[in-house]
């Protein structure tokens, strides 16, 4: 295909190449094998084949001009973008320079790549002008992509045997050392130049090896971990594992490819395990406790001599049998469940007495000792158990302790806290009662006392080893007419009178010692109360008739008449003394709050008051300010608020967030909703004021009233101590 006009020829003188090209036309050059395109002395596409089209993509457009190359784009092989105007076609038409397999990147106009292999000569007239050039070009990007594979397969080839973790050499046929990898270099400590080129045999400790190891790779023999000894740069010996073949070119043996494992490390491992094995098995025979190996079914594997005395049976006799075989009935579920979870890995191992009957109808008593030995993966291979023979311990510890259950019976039946001490103070025994005095258990080691803390009568601290039980055993005296207070984990403090006295041997040699902690909490606790109470007492009389008297003073002074003065103040003198009944039915001490608002809502709300909220309990300081705030709220929602509507209703809620361990914040909110329309009043009145007060000054809390038009809405938060630390 051309896109320039044909002219004619002088018939006296020879067409040159390039018009020669030019008036063949696209048929010649579709027979010419390849894309083929022509370019003039400008550089403008004067004809191209189809196969040209085919791999551009494209057909060049006739009505503009294109030059130097009819592809979308050129890019150079590292991907940089190649004008066609510095293209290898452009070269050779402006400076006439040829390129011989020359490789550009050709861009289609569909986004697609292929490398094309170029070839392009400069055509000239008879004169050597340039006249344009010609470009025979190909799609090479599979055999691209072939040489790739082939130059990565081959970097990974180099890279697995120089950096293999293996130590790898070959060796010719002469048993000339050809190459070595970094790892074999490494374990043996040699540079690349004192190695490679060495005859092999030079770095072998035994000569025969060698020897053996090079006849049977040239006869064609494959060896799999042969075991040799290698000579290292620093002088030591490596003991490695040669796994090798031979490589054979038209039949003939001509080199041989040599893995090298170091195993020094693991055989000296397996030297000391085989000691190890031998020094184990001396001791086990020689042993004076039973010992045996057992399978995952408790069958014996292996029994030593001691466990044959113990047991009453021969060697052969006991490697028929299972442990459970000669366990008497009662012993023999606790020992096969036991070893049960330790095959399956649930315990490491285990300790446990029982009892064994032995051929002459003799009991023995044996403590077992059982642990399991496991491969790496943790599977069972099988049991270890110790046996040791303690029937006369055993014989001892009952009739022990059938004197000691007698006595420990006798204890315990006593209604007084009661424990005993060695020696050195250790606790080595306390009745029920004086766990439930101490509020605690108590744990192997503890001294002196049961108790968690010791307090002196005045609150001061009172150490373990200076409390009376320390003292009589120091003195080795009884000790009588002290009072201690003991504090449990839960905060509850109990006073008590000890009663420490001495225990002594026949020999009259101090022993130990028995204590008796007699609770006094009750004595104490009518002392306090009384006193509190009469304290209490002659406090809030004057708190209470300063309160009447401020009531009094600031009701009369916002009220219009006495009209309204009587029912505002003898509602707020109910308030008070309602709270007053309920502190005083609990003797001045916390009051319930749900108790708290029943007894303010119950009498003037006729049920439309809903309360929700957990139990708290409030001391009396809290318990006559809250009064007097929900007596406002009530007396406000009745006369003005939800109350005074037959359809409304009043929300009361509260809740605890906890702060410490022993002090959290109650948060109550206060919602009307049914009443009439809530403006907010132009002043701010005594009840405001008086609620205000009563949260902020008086319980350090935060108080907010809020006159929302659907409803009055008032929220308090005040703190308060938590139910743990009362007790």
């Amino acid at each position: 295909m051309s896109n320039i006009e044909e002219f004619p020829l002088s018939v006296h003188r020879r067409p040159t190449e390039f018009e020669a090209l030019v008036a063949a036309g696209s048929a010649a050059l579709d027979a010419i094998p390849g894309a083929v395109y022509l370019c003039d002395a400008e550089g403008l596409l004067v004809a191209y084949n189809s196969e040209a089209v085919e791999l551009w993509g494209r057909t060049p457009s006739a009505a503009k001009t294109e030059r130097f190359c009819g592809s979308h784009q050129l890019y150079l092989l590292d991907g940089a973008p190649l004008a066609h105007s510095d293209c290898p076609m452009a070269t050779a038409i402006r400076l006439g320079t040829p390129t011989r397999n020359g490789e550009v990147i050709m861009a289609r106009p569909d986004g697609s790549r292929f490398t094309a292999l170029v070839n392009i000569r400069a055509l000239r007239d008879h004169s050597g002008r340039i006249q344009g050039a010609i470009n025979c070009f190909q799609d090479i990007t599979r055999r691209k992509q072939i040489e790739e594979e082939v130059r990565r397969k081959t970097q990974d080839l180099e890279d697995f045997f120089e950096n293999g973790a293996v130590g790898l050499h070959i060796v010719s046929s002469e048993g000339i050392i050809l190459r070595a990898n970094k790892a074999e270099l490494d374990m043996l400590g040699y540079r690349p130049e004192e190695y490679i080129g060495r005859h092999i045999a030079e770095f072998h400790a035994d000569a025969p090896v060698i020897g053996d190891i090079l006849q049977r790779l040239s006869c064609g023999q494959a060896l799999e971990a042969y075991p040799a000894r290698l000579r290292a740069r620093d002088g030591s010996v490596r003991h490695v594992l040669i796994t090798s073949n031979s490589r054979l070119v038209d039949g003939k043996f001509t080199n041989t490819r040599c893995f090298t494992v170091d195993v020094t490390q693991l055989r000296a491992a397996e030297e000391q395990r085989r000691a190890s094995e031998a020094r184990l098995a001396a001791t086990y025979e020689a042993a004076n406790v039973g010992i045996s190996e057992t399978d995952e079914n408790g069958r014996f594997l292996r029994v030593n001599d001691a466990l044959c005395r113990i047991t009453g049976r021969t060697h052969n006799e006991l490697l028929g049998m299972a442990f459970s075989d000669y366990t008497d009935l009662d012993d023999r579920l606790e020992d096969g469940e036991l070893y049960a979870q330790q095959v399956r890995g649930d315990i490491a191992n285990y300790a446990v007495r029982k009892r064994i009957l032995r051929p002459d109808g003799s009991v023995r008593h044996l403590d077992i000792f059982s642990s399991s030995v496991r491969d790496a993966e943790g599977r069972f291979l099988y049991g270890v158990r110790v046996a040791q023979d303690v029937t006369a311990t055993q014989q001892l510890e009952d009739r022990l302790r059938e004197g000691e259950q007698r006595m420990r019976d006798l204890l315990e039946a006593l209604p007084a806290a009661i424990y005993t001490t060695d020696a050195e103070g250790r606790i080595n025994f306390f009745n029920r009662a004086a766990v439930e005095m101490a509020g605690r258990t108590p744990q192997p080691g503890d001294e002196w006392c049961v108790t968690w803390k010791l307090y002196w009568p005045d609150g001061s601290p009172l150490p373990h080893n200076e409390c009376p039980m320390a003292v009589a055993l120091r003195e080795n005296r009884p000790v009588r007419g002290a009072e201690a207070i003991a504090e449990r984990p839960d905060g509850r403090r109990v006073p008590f009178i000890p009663y420490p006295t001495p225990l002594r041997d026949a020999d009259g040699k101090l022993v130990g010692a028995i204590n008796m902690l007699v609770d006094i909490s009750e004595r104490k606790r009518a002392e306090n109360a009384q006193k509190v109470l009469i304290d209490e007492l002659n406090h809030r009389v004057k708190n209470t008739l300063a309160t009447v008297q401020s009531l009094a003073g600031q009701t009369a002074r916002h009220a219009a008449g006495l009209e309204e003065f009587l029912p505002t103040f003898t509602g707020r003198l109910l308030a008070l003394s309602r709270a007053h009944d309920l502190l005083t039915m609990r003797n001045w001490q916390d009051a319930p709050f749900e108790k708290l608002v029943h007894d303010i809502v119950a009498a003037l709300s006729g049920g439309r008051v809903v309360t929700a909220g957990p139990h708290v309990s409030l001391d009396a300081r809290a318990a006559l300010s809250v009064t007097m705030v929900f007596n406002e709220l009530l007396t406000n929602a009745t006369k003005y608020g939800a109350l005074s509507a037959s359809d409304g209703f009043v929300s009361l809620t509260w809740k605890i967030s906890v702060g410490d361990q022993s002090q959290g914040t109650l948060e109550c909110e206060w919602l009307e909703r049914g009443g009439p329309p809530v403006t907010p009043p132009k002043r701010r009145g005594f009840g405001t004021r008086l609620m205000e007060r009563c949260v902020e000054h008086d319980l350090a809390g935060e108080f907010d009233l809020i006159f929302d038009p659907q409803g009055a809405r008032c929220t308090m938060a005040f703190p308060v101590m938590l139910p743990a630390a009362h007790g």
